[in-house]
């Protein structure tokens, strides 16, 4: 059917509807105008022109978009000259922000950071659904491409980062490292460096510097020359190092000896070591019964339906809804768990494998049951230590000696209830962390960070030992500078004056304070203070601090070592300086693992390609932002 047109039509919109005609060609019905398109009658009132353009929105959108974009450009059939703009187009031809704008600038550093600490790749910024979220916050902000965030924003990020973190470190009295070698998918080969220092208001920091790309063989001198080479980046002092914490890896070990700086090696390696090699005592029965642990978790956790199968029988007997665990050889402790696990579902395992006879033959025996109710009741009591001492924000270190003497007095010492399996596995255990915590240089340097830990004070070293210790302490304390103790007084002192210099812009004096009978004392207090600092000789000061703070007693385990320090800096004021040196040190090279646990995150599959001093920046970002 052919339409007639509008008359006197000015809306642009009338090009894609007409009418139908009458006898003599003129509109029809003015009131039903049709679709040209779809030849649809769209209901309108007089001249009001809505209903057509809501109809070819919604069912002709391509059309639509055509007469907006018309509209905009001012085109021969545009109308929107004669008529007010609604608030909608208004909003919608706002200009986008420049990008080198404060707003523009302050919204993509947002997106960089989320991409940084999140860890998500650079080509989320082009997809759909991420650009019309942000277009939904605010329509005037685009967002740069990839290659933009990949190369110029991740490394003005990076650059900030770091030099707030130089700024930082750069007169830190002392500090601690770990250091570990890792490779990614793609085989890749990295070595991390975390550092460790205690801040001036007694607060432990952990900073991650380096995923340092390693292609060369990993000798001891490779590796040297790297380790040395980062802290020479950062501006740190070898002089400042007091310890570095690693595994037992021979290279990092004959690495770190030439280089002559203190080492420590990791409690959760030396514990893996020892629970691994532990075994060893009937190593025929325990790795048939380990083994056998290993393939069942495997077959329920590789099966829908024998998960489905062990819920039911977990209802069945009343256990708790509970996965298998699987032993992970890079994760620390997962062996035990994994047999407490099978041990603990043990009636329901059974229920399920009953009923299977492809994989009856997994059924532990009662040999298999007493051999892994022997290990885990070897291992148990040492489920929580790794992580104890783990962490990286309070102080790890002084508690390895405590703990070990706790491992080998108590939670291993043969029981009389112990079956030989047990007895021998403890025995074990222990004579290999005895043997990893043998060196002299490892047992002076536990000693120190245990003196000087007031919730341990050296209580459970022998006379003998403590007193070579002390000595060498006195001596520290005498080679360390001069510690920085701000007295209350001098600062008062210092305001005052400061005050008085502009006393004539003021109108009228501040009221004076009447002083207290606390407070005469404890200005008093200092002066004594300061005049028997002076007036004795360093090294009679360095022992009266140590005798006096060794005489007191220990606190509670559960206070914090390092509030403690803040609390009494001023009481022991060279000691305080010691104590920051020794307490910084990490009792586990977690750092690093976290770190590459990081790295991991980044360096997927899909992101193999990513080059060695992007994934430094990326991995630096994650931890530290």
């Amino acid at each position: 059917m052919e339409l007639v047109s509008k008359p006197n039509a000015t809306a642009a919109v009338w090009e894609y509807f007409g009418f139908k005609p009458n006898d003599r060609g003129e509109p029809l019905n003015l009131c039903e105008p049709v679709c040209r398109i779809c030849h649809k009658i769209v209901a309108t009132k007089g001249s009001n022109t809505t209903n057509l353009y809501v109809h070819l929105k919604h069912n002709h959108p391509v059309k639509f978009f055509q007469l907006r974009r018309k509209s905009t450009t001012g085109g021969p059939s545009s109308s929107s000259s004669s008529r007010q703009s609604t608030v909608n187009e208004t909003f919608h031809r706002q200009e986008a922000y420049k990008k080198d704008g404060a707003k523009w600038c302050a919204l993509t550093d947002s997106v960089v950071r989320l991409i940084a600490k999140e860890m998500l790749p650079f080509n989320i910024v082009e997809k759909p659904a991420f650009r019309k979220m942000l277009q939904t916050f605010d329509r005037r902000y685009e967002i740069p491409g990839k290659t933009y965030i990949s190369q110029t924003a991740i490394p003005q990020l990076y650059s900030s980062i770091k030099e707030d973190i130089l700024k930082e470190i750069k007169d830190i009295s002392f500090y601690s490292a770990t250091s570990d070698m890792w490779s990614s998918s793609n085989m890749t080969p990295y070595m991390s460096l975390t550092i460790h220092y205690i801040a001036a208001d007694w607060t432990l920091h952990s900073k991650c510097l380096e995923t340092r790309y390693v292609p060369d063989n990993h000798t001891a001198n490779t590796l040297g020359e790297n380790l040395k080479s980062a802290l020479a980046d950062w501006g740190l002092d070898e002089d400042k190092l007091v310890c570095i914490t690693t595994d037992n890896g021979p290279n990092i070990v004959a690495a770190i000896r030439n280089l002559g700086w203190p080492w420590l090696n990791c409690f959760g390696h030396n514990l893996h070591l020892a629970v691994s090699h532990g075994l060893d005592s009937d190593k025929e029965r325990t790795a048939r019964a380990i083994g056998l642990c290993k393939s069942l978790v495997n077959t329920f956790n590789l099966s829908f339906f024998k998960k489905r199968d062990l819920r039911k029988a977990q209802n069945e007997a009343n256990l708790p809804q509970h996965n298998l665990i699987l032993d992970v050889v890079t994760r620390w402790g997962t062996k035990q768990k994994m047999i407490e696990r099978v041990l603990e579902q043990l009636p329901a395992i059974r229920r399920v494998l009953v009923q299977d006879r492809k994989h009856s033959h997994l059924t532990p025996t009662w040999q298999d049951v007493a051999v892994l109710e022997s290990i885990n009741a070897a291992l148990k009591p040492l489920a929580d230590f790794t992580d104890v001492l783990s962490g990286e924000t309070y102080v790890t270190v002084s508690s390895v000696k405590p703990v070990l003497e706790l491992i080998k007095g108590d939670l291993l010492s043969p029981g009389p209830d112990d079956s030989t399996m047990t007895a021998s596995i403890k025995q074990n255990v222990c004579k290999i962390l005895t043997e990893k915590y043998s060196s002299p240089g490892i047992q002076n340097l536990l000693i120190k960070a245990t003196i000087l830990d007031p919730r341990y004070r050296g209580s459970m070293e022998e006379a003998g030992s403590l007193d070579d210790v002390k000595h060498q302490l006195v001596q520290e304390l005498l080679d360390l500078k001069g510690p920085e103790v701000r007295e209350e007084g001098a600062s008062g002192e210092g305001s005052s004056q400061a005050a008085g210099g502009n006393k004539h812009e003021s109108t009228a004096d501040p009221p004076t304070k009447k002083k207290r009978l606390s407070d005469l004392l404890q200005n008093r207090r200092a002066e004594l203070t300061v005049q028997t600092q002076a007036t004795y000789p360093k090294r009679e000061q360095a022992d009266a601090e140590l005798t006096k703070f060794l005489q007191e007693d220990a606190i509670d385990a559960s206070c914090d070592p390092l509030m403690w320090w803040c609390d009494n800096q001023r009481r022991y004021p060279l000691m305080a300086n010691l104590a920051k040196k020794y307490m910084c040190i990490c009792a586990t090279s977690t750092s690093s693992e976290r770190m590459f646990s990081t790295a991991g995150n980044i360096a997927t599959p899909e992101r193999s390609c990513l080059k060695p001093h992007k994934l430094n920046m990326l991995v630096f970002l994650a931890r530290n932002l």
